[in-house]
């Protein structure tokens, strides 16, 4: 069974940082894409970040030179590197691993405010 663990949202103030972990589980292959998506209540989810398996990282335009997508193969791991943030950037962020289709982690809330 597919299973995507989230961990390392909760609450920080504006400027400040954190780091969103996946862990995938149950995956006997290379995990071809991972990324990272964020919604807000009442809105689409929508895409912030990517990883392919070479490594070629990709941004949402929005926080492009603030958050930073790595990965680790082995471990089938991947995070999300959140700095300057802002309290746009409030929203349940999901991670998600394309292996032929999707899968997705149940979520991880992040909240920026003072």
């Amino acid at each position: 069974q597919v299973q995507l663990v989230e961990s390392g949202g909760g609450l920080v103030q504006p400027g400040g940082s954190l780091r969103l972990s996946c862990a995938a589980s149950g995956i006997d292959f290379s995990i071809n894409l991972m990324g990272w998506y964020r919604q807000v209540p009442g809105g689409q989810r929508e895409w912030v970040a990517s990883i392919t398996s070479r490594g070629t990282p990709g941004y949402a335009d929005s926080v492009k030179g603030r958050f930073t997508i790595s990965r680790d193969n082995t471990q089938k791991k991947w995070y999300l590197q959140m700095n300057g943030l802002k309290p746009e950037d409030t929203a349940v962020y999901y991670c998600k691993a394309t292996v032929g289709c999707d899968y997705w982690g149940q979520g991880t809330q992040v909240t920026v405010s003072s």
